[in-house]
This record gives structure tokens, C-alpha cells and sequence, in this order.
């Protein structure tokens, strides 16, 4: 748990979970059985420990370095947006309107500067594939000497990044143009969620105006997105988490955009196969035999469609029962060196992932292709490597949850507020 959240949690009269020695001795083991069991590994090579200190060396120098080489943005207005206990932050933001267009800027962490093919890191962020997050307990891709220091973007310090520059049409929010490049940045304010939608509010706080703006934007495009057939299982975020996956969407859009249709190379892409008429028709039927769930008759056409607006208007305490029907009949998502089949749920065309690199080795290699216009011999392989080391991170996630609850322990509260083991102690307190 970081000092952030402890103090949150103080303050709010809410510390750590404490449990019996005893029942941290069952969760341990518990980890322990589950890595061997999905070959997880927790702890980090030596060699690849004493490459990421080697590589936090000299940080400053070597961005002043970087500048001439790069787009300079650092007097751009630049923030991040995460939850309060994040221990990295690997994306930012910037926006502007102007007479014609709207500007976005998406600024990620530019991770393959420091972790790249031929490295100790590259080789073991490969071959982990994916960050796993348990509740209270993460298993980080990369080491956090380095994901939480030169490739977080935190405020008030410079950083190397790769920024997604999209001119967005003001009416219809297309891509205009898209320029992707290597940059230095400053944050000026890393936010929670929290606090962005504070400062939405707010309209004498810092970065209220560019809040507003990019929700705007980031609104517009999540109404486009239900109109056009996306399927959206989440309606009911608040406004600071729609600008970020929202704005995460479109940067993720643009870059495999600009790898398909502009250069066309092979890349790390997501597809996602439908379900079946007969799988869709199923997860429909189940739906509208809910109590106080009513499918529109005028949206039986598009089972996405019909799901979005069965969404909206169900009652409470039947979202998850709707969400869990539909989860059922989809296929897994998968990597893949082509796009093509296109991605279901999103219903894009062509979609990869680009915006988290120090999570996801999908997105790791992807920033590479982009800079180097390089494609690893390997692909194919790198693509069905991903999609193991996800599906195995996800269900090692779910089973942990799962055994958190067999011993009475509330997973949300437990991934919130952490754990304090203390030998005083005979029953879980919250």
C-alpha cells in the first residue's frame, strides 16, 4: 500500500486490514501455490535488478541529452489521471480547441528508451508478458526501480515520452491528422480520480478549463462509440475515469491506425472473434428473463446495442447479473500479428495496444515497431505468448479473489486499503 493511500485511509478513519499471522501465512501460501501454478514468478533475476539501477542513473543527464533529439513539450500543460494508490503513472494528457479542430495529446512513459530487444529487462518483461495485480498483492512486468522512477511521469519532473498528437474534426471527432513522436515532458499535477472530478467542478482550481474541455471531447466520443455499435458493459463511470479510457481508446485507435493504413506493418494487434447468433441470442435471452429487466424491442438487431441500452435503464442490482450473461458467450481477445477480424466488443475495425508499456509487453513491443519501424522476427510467437501470459494472469487474478472471500475477506476492501498483518490481533478487522 503506498503512503499516499495510508494516508487517505487514515484520514478518512479507515487504515489497513489487519489480519491474524495465521491467516497472512494462508494468503502467502496461497500466492505461492497459484505462481506455481500459472508460472508466475514474483522476484526479479539479479542481472536484470542491476540493469534497471544502472538505467536510473544519470536520469537528468541524460533526458538534457535527449532534448535536441526530441519534440520539446515541456511548457505544455501536461497532467496525469489514476487511482490513489497507483504506484506508476505511464500516461498524461494535454488539449487544446482551436478554430477548426481540437488537438489531444496522449503522453506515454517511453519505456522502450530504457527497456529494449538485446536487454535483460526486454527479455524478462517478454517473457512475463503482463503485470498481474491481486488484490493487495502485484507482480510487476518490469522492475519498479525502474516503472516507478524514469518511466513514471511524475509532476514537476522531466521525462522522456512517446506522444500521440491526434487533430481531431470538430463535428465529427475523425482523425484529422495523427503524428506520433518521441518527446520530453513536465507534468504540472498528477491527480486522482477524485480530485479530476473535483476539479470539474471547480471553476476557480487548477486545470479546470482543460478538465472541462477533454471531457467534452471525451463524453462526444463515448456517445459516438455506443452509436456506431461499441459495446459498453460500464455505463454508468464518472467523468474522470470516461476522459481516460476514453481518451486511452482513441490513442490506442490512432496508432494502430498509422501501423496498418499508413506504414503497413505487422504489429502487436487485439482482436476479439464475436460469439455465434446462437451464443448472442442466448446471453439476450437470459437477460431479458431478469426481474425488472426489459430488452427495447428496437435494439434486438444489434446485441450490442441491446445490452448498452438495456444498461442504462436497469435497476441497480441487476448490472452485474447483465454483465456476467454477456461476459459468458464472448470470446477471449486476442494478440494477434494482423488485425484483421477486427476487434467485437469496441467494434473497431483495427485496434491494438499502445498506451501501457510498463504493464503490458503487447504495448512494450509495439512502442518498439513504432519507433524503429522494426518487426521481430519472432511476432507470431511474442502475439501467442501474450495471450497465454494474460489469460494465466487473469485467471490467477479471479481464483485469488476467489479464496479472499473463502476466508472472509472482502477483496475491494483488502485491494484498497491493504494488508497489515499483527500478531494482536484474532479476527479480521476492518
Amino acid at each position: 500500500m503506498s503512503e499516499e493511500q495510508a494516508a487517505a485511509g487514515t484520514a478518512e478513519g479507515q487504515g489497513p486490514v489487519r489480519i491474524s499471522e495465521t491467516l497472512g501465512r494462508q494468503l502467502e501460501n496461497k500466492r505461492e501455490d497459484l505462481f506455481e501454478k500459472f508460472e508466475i514468478t514474483d522476484g526479479f533475476p539479479p542481472e536484470v535488478l542491476e540493469e534497471a539501477e544502472e538505467r536510473t542513473d544519470g536520469v537528468q543527464e541524460e533526458i538534457q541529452s535527449e532534448v535536441e533529439e526530441r519534440e520539446d513539450l515541456r511548457e505544455m500543460t501536461t497532467w496525469t489521471t489514476d487511482p490513489v494508490d497507483a504506484q506508476d503513472f505511464d500516461d498524461a494528457l494535454s488539449v487544446e480547441e482551436r478554430d477548426d479542430e481540437y488537438v489531444l495529446w496522449v503522453h506515454i512513459a517511453d519505456v522502450s528508451h530504457y527497456v529494449h530487444p538485446g536487454s535483460a529487462m526486454w527479455e524478462e518483461a517478454i517473457d512475463r508478458g503482463n503485470t498481474v495485480y491481486l488484490s493487495g498483492y502485484t507482480i510487476h512486468m518490469l522492475p519498479p526501480t525502474l516503472a516507478e522512477s524514469v518511466c513514471s511521469l511524475v509532476p514537476n519532473e522531466d521525462r522522456l515520452a512517446h506522444t500521440v498528437e491526434m487533430h481531431l474534426d470538430k463535428e465529427h471527432l475523425s482523425f484529422e491528422n495523427i503524428e506520433i513522436y518521441k518527446s520530453v515532458i513536465q507534468s504540472d499535477e498528477r491527480l486522482t480520480y477524485t480530485q479530476a472530478e473535483e476539479r470539474l467542478d471547480d471553476e476557480d482550481a487548477a486545470l479546470h478549463e482543460e478538465s472541462r474541455l477533454v471531457f467534452d471531447i471525451a463524453d462526444r466520443m463515448h456517445e459516438q462509440r455506443k452509436e456506431d455499435g461499441s459495446l459498453v458493459l460500464n455505463p454508468r463511470r464518472d467523468r474522470a475515469h470516461t476522459i481516460i479510457e476514453e481518451c486511452m481508446l482513441k490513442a490506442n485507435k490512432a496508432v494502430t491506425h498509422e501501423l496498418m493504413w499508413n506504414r503497413g506493418v505487422e504489429a502487436v494487434y487485439r482482436v476479439h472473434p464475436q460469439p455465434t447468433p446462437d451464443e448472442w441470442g442466448e446471453a439476450l435471452r437470459e437477460i431479458q428473463e431478469l426481474d425488472g429487466v426489459s430488452i427495447p424491442g428496437s435494439t434486438w438487431d444489434d446485441p450490442r446495442k441491446a445490452v448498452n441500452a438495456t444498461l442504462e435503464q436497469a435497476p441497480e442490482r441487476q448490472l452485474g447479473k447483465i454483465q456476467w450473461a454477456v461476459m459468458k458467450v464472448m470470446p477471449r481477445a486476442k494478440y494477434m500479428n494482423d488485425p484483421f477480424g477486427g476487434h467485437h466488443a469496441l467494434n473497431f475495425e483495427i485496434y491494438g495496444h499502445f498506451t501501457s508499456p510498463i504493464r503490458r509487453m503487447s504495448d512494450l513491443v509495439n512502442h518498439w515497431i513504432v519507433d524503429t519501424n522494426d518487426v521481430p522476427e519472432d511476432l507470431v510467437q511474442l502475439c501467442d505468448h501474450a495471450s497465454e501470459r494474460q489469460k494465466a494472469g487473469e485467471t490467477c487474478e479471479r481464483e485469488y479473489k476467489n479464496f479472499l472471500q473463502e476466508v472472509g475477506l472482502d477483496p475491494n476492501q483488502v485491494n484498497n486499503r491493504g494488508i497489515v498483518v499483527d500478531e494482536d490481533v484474532d479476527e479480521i478487522q476492518y
